[in-house]
């Protein structure tokens, strides 16, 4: 009796520890992280840098391509203009960024450490480029901040992270 009883015992705890432990989170469907990017289709401008919010930044977004791709223009019509292109390939969002150091890294969301207002954008190679000595925009993060837009991108050179470029954005009129 005290047999039966001792696994009574150790089959309830057992269900409410099942019913503590917290659910995982769910992972970001890249499909709906790619239509929650169109909706980012504006001008935005903030502060932002190397060292945080050290200059003026304008970010362009753009659906194009019959709504198949989103270019995002960081410093149009400087000549530090950067573009990156998001879309979707064999179910992954995915990005190629056109440097202004003249190399193309690519990354994919990472959709387990993604949330539907943080988007991480995870090193997926590149072209022009030596991933273990050149220096390369690396990894990214989109956040959304209430009304507002933060892009915090990882650099890297010699092979580890040199710093963060983040912006700081807000959509114009």
């Amino acid at each position: 009796m005290l047999l039966r009883a001792s696994r009574l015992v150790w089959f309830a705890l057992v269900a409410l520890g099942a019913t503590a432990v917290p659910a995982r989170a769910q992972a970001v469907d890249p499909k709906t992280a790619f239509e929650r990017m169109k909706a980012l289709a504006g001008t935005w401008e903030g502060r932002g840098g190397h060292g945080q919010t050290d200059q003026d930044v304008r970010v362009v977004y753009r659906v194009a391509s019959g709504g198949s791709v989103v270019q995002e223009t960081q410093f149009p019509g400087s000549p530090h203009e950067m573009i990156s292109m998001y879309h979707l390939a064999d179910g992954q969002l995915v990005l190629t960024h056109y440097c202004a150091m003249g190399n193309q890294p690519k990354m994919k969301l990472d959709t387990k450490a993604s949330t539907a207002e943080r988007l991480v954008f995870a090193f997926d190679g590149g072209t022009n480029f030596d991933p273990a000595k050149d220096g390369h925009v690396h990894s990214g993060v989109l956040e959304w901040k209430g009304a507002g837009l933060n892009a915090d991108w990882s650099s890297w050179a010699g092979g580890r992270e040199q710093g963060h470029i983040l912006f700081v954005l807000s959509r114009q009129p």
